[in-house]
């Protein structure tokens, strides 16, 4: 999931037995707001952190940048994910549950998981009868399915995932309902009636339940719908709906009368409202949270560098944080579409000189930052295997290896190029200082390029076009799982038909023919063993073409809330459930 995107779904396998694969705290000085609760280091890692039922009051989060988008047909945050399950409701959702049960999916919007016919090719779903948009009409089927296909038209919204389009059957050359109006797409999804809603797939595919846990399955009003605007405006099905919205500044959340608590197993809507601030300085992002005028610091990547010595000095303020381990990777794109890194050896000369150790520090070290790794895959994907095609004595890169390969590709002396980065993140800009520093040493120089982090992948990094034109030869990323397999990982970012021209791109470097078979032939294997045993093998294919270098596997430290209750790490998302809280 994409780039800061921590989703992490449920290592129970979903109808595998088909033919088809399975593609509170203290204060600083030492108080307790926390309703009782005694603060401890990871307290609500795996468990529920000050219990309560009690309603009412606002939670008051704080974005460093912008959202991508509020609009559930486009986002693809980890973190937007989290917090849309309190306006938008799809079909399924993981299980908002501390621990590995977190993990699993559980039916939201559907009464129950899907049905798989034909094969896997098939897969129906009932929806719950008397759930309700804000504006009082019903949901139906049919707005399941005008969702799913305007989420399609990756012009119009260019952020979102691309399995569905990979996976429907859908016309040839369908863009989606603006573009293609009129168009029968009874190939793809059908709607017997309203509650019953079906998918058609061009193959067989076990895991399609995760599709369906996707946000692009919640109902979108055709009538309501006012394209790339929408998100100025999401009509809320969730038990809270937009009060103000103030695109790049702030917006608030407050109680949808329209929303039956009947009709939903899944929430508890304890707070009367969530107030949300965008563009808020990171570092002052933590230390709001310390002091206790800030409740969540919504991105959900822990605490930043300038704050991190105070917070691991202090066992009071160590006690009142939690710290996670990741499905994530916080990596640097490699761009063959940029001279002279169209030749490997240049490439390569970047894996040798970059200093690993430099790129954990950057993002707070093994505690706050992750674990240096040589591998695409994290180490909780079934199928990672450990190995190191570039490796240094000590992590600090190999400068002899570098200078080899510089003269290999014809660059003995070095080259110049351009590393991008998100403005708002000062682990990304201390990560990418710490690749010039350690790049320098062989001759490589690189010029910073910071970039917005809500256009980031729609307009700069994700857009090869502009990548290409303006040099971006290296791009600070990172990437979360959108389902704890290889394929839930892998897909969406080394599979070059997911590379879109017009921006949005998840995969921004890897072009490799061979890996997409890999990928083909992996999604249609039923045998988990031999499945699982072609991630590892995608994973070295993409770093012996060096067009990713991997970082750290990723950690964070989260503060926690100090006014809230239920508060809990996600397994599925990776930081605090937003969906759960409460204020004490």
């Amino acid at each position: 999931m994409r780039k800061s995107r921590a989703l992490v779904a449920g290592a129970a396998a979903l109808a595998l037995t088909l033919s088809a694969a399975a593609c509170g705290g203290s204060d600083d000085k030492g108080s307790d707001n926390s309703g009782g609760a005694k603060p401890e280091f990871n307290a609500a890692l795996t468990q529920v952190f000050n219990p309560s039922d009690k309603k009412g009051g606002t939670i008051r989060l704080a974005n460093s940048g912008d959202w991508d988008t509020l609009d559930p047909g486009e986002t693809y945050y980890g973190y937007s994910w989290n917090f849309l399950r309190l306006y938008g409701r799809g079909l399924l959702m993981f299980k908002p549950v501390p621990g590995a049960e977190g993990n699993t999916v559980t039916p939201d919007l559907a009464e129950g998981l899907g049905t798989p016919s034909d094969g896997g090719k098939t897969w129906t779903y009932k929806i719950r009868k008397g759930v309700k948009f804000e504006d009082g009409t019903e949901v139906t089927s049919k707005d399941v399915k005008y969702a799913v296909l305007r989420s399609i038209d990756k012009e119009t919204f260019p952020n979102g995932p691309a399995y569905f389009e990979g996976f429907l059957n859908l016309p040839e050359g369908y863009k989606g309902p603006y573009k293609s109006k009129g168009v029968n797409t009874d190939s793809a999804i059908t709607t017997p009636d309203d509650q019953t809603i079906v998918f058609h797939l061009k193959q067989a595919f076990g895991g399609f339940d995760y599709f369906a846990a996707l946000p692009q399955t919640v109902p979108v009003p055709e009538a309501k719908d006012t394209g790339a605007k929408y998100k100025e405006h999401v009509v809320s099905t969730g038990p809270y709906k937009f009060e103000t919205n103030e695109l790049g500044k702030s917006f608030k959340l407050v109680r949808n009368d329209k929303w039956d608590a009947a009709t939903d197993p899944n929430r508890k809507a304890l707070p009367d409202a969530y107030e949300v601030q965008l563009n808020v300085n990171a570092d002052d992002i933590d230390n709001r949270l310390l002091s206790g005028d800030l409740d969540v610091d919504v991105v959900g990547t822990g605490v930043q560098p300038a704050t991190l010595g105070r917070v691991v000095g202090d066992p009071t303020l160590k006690a009142s944080t939690d710290n996670p381990t990741l499905a994530r990777l916080w990596y640097t794109s490699i761009n063959p579409t940029v001279a002279p890194l169209d030749n490997v050896d240049c490439r390569k000369a970047i894996e040798y000189a970059a200093d690993k150790v430099g790129y954990q520090t950057a993002y707070g070290g093994p505690l706050a930052g992750g674990e240096i790794t040589g591998t695409i895959l994290p180490p909780m994907i079934p199928g990672y295997e450990k190995f190191d095609l570039y490796p240094s004595a000590d992590g600090t890169g190999d400068v002899a290896k570098a200078k080899e390969h510089l003269a290999a590709c014809g660059q003995p002396n070095g080259f110049e190029t351009n590393i991008a980065y998100r403005a708002e993140r000062p682990k990304e800009k201390a990560t990418a200082e710490a690749l010039q520093q350690s790049l320098a040493r062989v001759g490589i120089k690189l010029t910073l390029k910071p970039f917005p982090q809500g256009d980031y992948f729609s307009q700069y990094a994700g857009n090869p076009p502009y990548v290409k034109n303006n040099k971006l030869g290296l791009n600070l990323n990172g990437w979360g799982a959108d389902w704890n397999d290889g394929f839930g990982f892998l897909s969406q970012i080394v599979d070059s038909r997911v590379i879109r021209e017009t921006g949005g791109s998840s995969n921004t470097s890897v072009r490799i023919p061979d890996v997409d078979k890999l990928l083909d032939q992996a999604s249609a294997e039923t045998d988990a063993a031999k499945r699982d045993a072609y991630w590892a093998q995608i994973d070295k294919r993409v770093m012996e073409e060096a067009v990713i270098l991997p970082g750290v596997t990723a950690k964070s430290l989260l503060i926690r809330p100090k006014t809230l209750s239920n508060v809990f790490v996600s397994d599925a998302y990776n930081m605090y459930d937003y969906l759960s809280l409460g204020v004490a």
